[in-house]
């Protein structure tokens, strides 16, 4: 499948309001290789999905959905970030909204930065299982695992469903901006007080690895303990409707042969996260 959904009209840029732009990049992951396969596996899994959200009543396709073709440069890590930043930028330039699908969570990096040159008060809410505070890692301080430390340099940074942090990272770490996922867990509370967090303007980045592995085994570097389907939805939701995202990523999908259930929770979380988007308009 060359574009997401399966429309009866692929839809033109122009008359787009969200452009879906994969970046198959898998350059520096350093457990399960495969995330340069996620997008084109989450666009195949899209094919599966009703245009009809149930929930919420409504055909977010309706908004207009173009999946940009666009070729990255991958050859090195920089050269991947600084090609997703300027089309980042491009869209957003149009007035388009940027919906990246990964790819490894370094792709991350040049988007956060296009977006937080547009909207100075930034917030970027991290749903992820690691913290990827790292300066440097494996050489390369645009390695998956240094992200948010890029992050934090163009914007405040809340992080939710951390579960996995290095002795180097802890110095980076906010605290009243993080909510671990041990914390969390059956709970709500913590849900308004990491929404009292967030500026205005949101950038959503979710590494799927955030989720536990129970409901999305398919993913780099899994962990036990991750968030569940219908709270972290919930919690999403609300982001959505009170305060204005104007951007998110879901990455780190690593497809493998025997497990369609991952693309296409993959695939519903993207198309969700549309929806929930014009809810909130």
């Amino acid at each position: 499948m060359d574009y997401f959904l399966d429309t009866d009209e692929v839809c033109s840029l122009e008359e787009a309001r969200y452009v879906v732009m994969g970046v198959p990049y898998d350059g520096t992951s350093t457990f399960v290789k495969g995330a340069d396969r996620g997008p084109q596996a989450i666009l195949d899994a899209s094919d599966s999905l009703e245009l009809l959200d149930i929930q919420y009543g409504i055909e977010a396709c309706s908004a207009g959905i173009h999946t940009d073709r666009h070729e990255y440069d991958l050859t090195t890590p920089e050269a991947m970030v600084a090609s997703v930043y300027a089309r980042t930028r491009q869209m957003l330039e149009l007035g388009k909204t940027p919906v990246l699908i990964g790819g490894e969570h370094s792709i991350s990096a040049g988007s956060i930065r296009a977006v937080s040159e547009r909207f100075p008060d930034l917030t970027v809410l991290q749903i992820d299982a690691h913290a990827d505070l790292r300066d440097s890692y494996h050489g390369s301080p645009f390695n998956h695992a240094c992200v948010m430390r890029h992050a934090q340099e163009h914007a405040r940074v809340v992080q939710v469903g951390i579960r996995s942090v290095c002795t180097e990272e802890q110095c980076h770490i906010v605290p009243e901006n993080i909510f671990y996922a041990h914390q969390i867990v059956g709970k709500t509370d913590w849900m308004q007080q990491a929404l009292d967090r967030l500026t205005e303007h949101v950038y959503v980045t979710f590494d799927l690895d955030g989720l536990d592995p129970a409901i999305l085994p398919a993913t780099g570097t899994p962990l036990p303990g991750g968030l569940q389907w219908y709270p972290t939805l919930d919690f999403l939701e609300q982001v959505f409707r009170q305060r204005t995202v104007v951007g998110f990523d879901v990455v780190e999908l690593c497809p493998q042969p025997d497990d369609k259930v991952s693309d296409v929770l993959a695939a519903s979380l993207v198309y969700k996260m549309i929806t929930m988007r014009e809810l909130g308009r």
